[in-house]
């Protein structure tokens, strides 16, 4: 259900990626749980726990795509946010 929606949340904003130079940011949020100071610390650091990165691009391209063996080529991060969003450059 989650997956669903947020397919139509891409398709609805309209993200677009080229066959190749594309680059991607997931900013991922940070637990409400942590410290003020914990999120401090950690705003803009590398996301190193899950979802893994792979998925995080499977999920996006098949949103996006039907077919998306015409990528050939992009770049993907995941760092720690304030609140969650992808990024397309």
């Amino acid at each position: 259900m989650r997956y669903r929606s947020f397919a139509d949340e891409v398709r609805l904003r309209g993200l677009k990626i080229n066959e190749s130079g594309t680059s991607i940011r997931f900013d991922m949020p940070m637990p409400k749980s942590w410290s003020q100071d914990k999120r401090l610390s950690m705003d803009g650091q590398p996301h190193k726990a899950t979802p893994d990165i792979d998925n995080l691009v499977k999920a996006l391209l098949d949103a996006l795509f039907v077919d998306d063996s015409h990528i050939w080529q992009l770049s993907a991060e995941k760092r720690w946010a304030g609140s969650g969003s992808i990024t397309i450059y």
